[in-house]
């Protein structure tokens, strides 16, 4: 699963049948797979919206959560 989330974020041009049919013959349902999609494919949006209008990281994920506790 690590694998295919991490291809479809790297190099989305490069998914195959083969990278679904590997998670399937993991036991992964078709829904399950749409599910990993989607999530991925939503972490690449907003990291990409961020990035595009210059959204930094709050000073609490900057700094370390140590500090704050």
């Amino acid at each position: 699963m690590l694998d295919y989330a991490a291809k479809l974020t790297r190099a989305p041009g490069d998914m195959t049948e083969g990278d679904i049919a590997r998670l399937r013959d993991c036991g992964f349902s078709d829904r399950a797979i749409l599910d990993i999609a989607q999530v991925a494919a939503y972490y690449a949006y907003v990291n990409r919206i961020a990035d595009g209008l210059g959204v930094s990281l709050e000073r609490y994920w900057s700094e370390g959560k140590e500090d704050y506790d």
